[in-house]
């Protein structure tokens, strides 16, 4: 593990850009960027519009280090080059540090929730994260109702992949995100508050993870969890917030910084210049680290 990195993540200031869009995402991400789905035909030309789009994020000046910690990257994006380095190389020589999207997306709902679907190729994935020099992964899964069975599976599902991530020495980020539109968001989040506090006690102290949880109903409500020894950081998904809400929210939650996907691209375009498309950037940016830092 780059210590390093590991102390930055841990101690400095900034927030996670989650860049990690894949195979059923990228459509709609690139028709948010001005790219419409008949503009290109087939999966490569798709995935080599969205490494552009990526690449201009990326190589703006508008994202440094200064501001942004991370960047979470989807594993086609991993396996690319900016500039002539693959991409985490090119992150790290910024001074971002770089994270994988490892999971396969969401099996269907059941018990209340979406656990991730089976990730049969993680140690080739976790093998070839480390020969590309990646700090971290990231793996989401869903809950919709306070199903503490449900809730239960989910979390120890992560905390079991998770544990593999760590023996391959990357730090895991933990995604059980809970959906903004559940008519019990707030029982969800207590539910989830207290399983992921069991299994954090469990860890040993050479076991170190990251929570990436949607911003709670009641501000602060996982305090316990942004002070756990083994925790390196909780950060906020937008959840489908838009950026001034997300920001506000965010704001209440002290100790917690943001990893948006969505409402940091949201005002980017294809078809503006580079002054604008870093103009809007620095917005996205500066009005995110605001958030992430500042707190009421």
């Amino acid at each position: 593990m780059n210590n390093k990195q590991f102390e930055k993540m841990k101690n400095g200031n900034g927030f996670i850009a989650a860049l990690d869009q894949s195979g059923g995402s990228t459509p709609k991400a690139l028709a948010a960027y001005g790219v419409p789905e008949d503009s290109y035909s087939g999966e490569d030309e798709m995935f080599d519009l969205v490494h552009q789009m990526r690449t201009r994020i990326i190589t703006s000046p508008s994202f440094d280090a200064d501001h942004i910690l991370g960047a979470i990257l989807f594993e086609q994006t991993m396996d690319r080059e900016i500039e002539g380095q693959f991409t985490a190389d090119y992150l790290a020589s910024k001074g971002i540090v770089p994270f994988l999207k490892v999971d396969k997306g969401l099996a269907e709902k059941e018990n209340g929730v979406q656990l991730m679907k089976p990730i049969d190729d993680l140690d080739e994935t976790l093998r070839r994260a480390n020969e590309r020099n990646i700090f971290g992964t990231k793996m989401r899964s869903v809950i919709h109702e306070p199903n503490p069975s449900g809730i239960k599976e989910v979390v120890q599902q992560q905390f079991d992949i998770g544990k593999r991530i760590i023996a391959s020495d990357l730090v895991p980020i933990i995604e059980p995100e809970v959906d903004i539109h559940s008519s019990d968001k707030e029982k969800c989040e207590d539910l989830l508050r207290d399983e992921i506090l069991k299994h954090l006690n469990e860890l040993s102290e050479e076991e170190n993870v990251m929570l990436k949880l949607t911003i709670p109903t009641q501000p602060n409500a996982y305090k316990e969890l942004v002070d756990h020894p083994r925790v390196v950081r909780v950060v906020a998904l937008s959840g489908g917030y838009s950026r001034e809400e997300a920001n506000e929210k965010l704001k209440e939650n002290n100790g917690v910084i943001a990893s948006f996907s969505r409402a940091l691209a949201a005002d980017l375009n294809a078809n503006q210049s580079d002054d604008e498309f870093d103009a809007e950037l620095k917005k996205a940016v500066d009005s995110i680290y605001d958030a992430s830092v500042n707190k009421k």
